[in-house]
């Protein structure tokens, strides 16, 4: 329908110092939201436990993970990492199921990225 247009416009007939001007408008397509991965302090929780699973659930190294869990110790919140919805969503799910299996209360949540 688009191009039909176009040559009707492209046919008829131009009175003088009249042009066609035929513009395309690209749609703007924009990133999906970003979340945090955010995991929280509590008083039973080992700090070991807390480095394994940012060890297996977020691929830092082990060093890193320390420093992670000494910030969520500290400050009682530390952000994790920062995904697409649907991966975060399944780090906090895949985080709280293996904290219930081995019975600890650890808490781990998602917000939208400002």
């Amino acid at each position: 329908m688009q191009t039909d247009r176009l040559r009707m416009m492209a046919d008829k007939p131009k009175t003088e110092g009249e042009t066609n001007v035929i513009t395309k408008t690209k749609p703007k397509t924009q990133r999906p939201p970003l979340y945090k991965v955010l995991l929280l302090n509590d008083d039973y929780t080992p700090m070991e436990f807390v480095v394994h699973v940012l060890e297996r659930f977020f691929g830092v190294s082990h060093a890193h993970a320390v420093e992670i869990m000494l910030t969520v110790h500290k400050k009682g919140v530390a952000v994790v990492g920062v995904f697409s919805y649907e991966i975060a969503e399944t780090k906090v799910a895949q985080v709280m199921d293996f904290a219930r299996r081995n019975q600890h209360p650890l808490q781990c949540t998602m917000e939208k990225e400002d």
